[in-house]
């Protein structure tokens, strides 16, 4: 999670990751901020995100986005 929490950071530190649970419906990040968090987890946990899993509920909070690389990891 740690790993996760660095790489949301990186693309925007005034955001509380452990808190904030409306970071896609909330718009805290824009298109172009999703595309790079796509990339980085991609990279950082060498894993592939089908366009099944690209929907706001997995991507609103560091916690579910934590549950999903879980979760793709377990399938891989």
């Amino acid at each position: 999670m740690d790993e996760l929490l660095e790489i949301l950071e990186e693309i925007d530190p005034d955001v509380d990751y452990e808190t904030e649970d409306n970071l896609i419906d909330g718009k805290v990040l824009d298109s172009f901020s999703i595309i790079r968090l796509i990339a980085a987890i991609c990279d950082e946990f060498g894993i592939a995100i089908s366009p099944k899993y690209l929907v706001p509920e997995n991507f609103n909070s560091a916690e579910a986005m934590w549950e999903l690389i879980q979760k793709i990891q377990e399938e891989e």
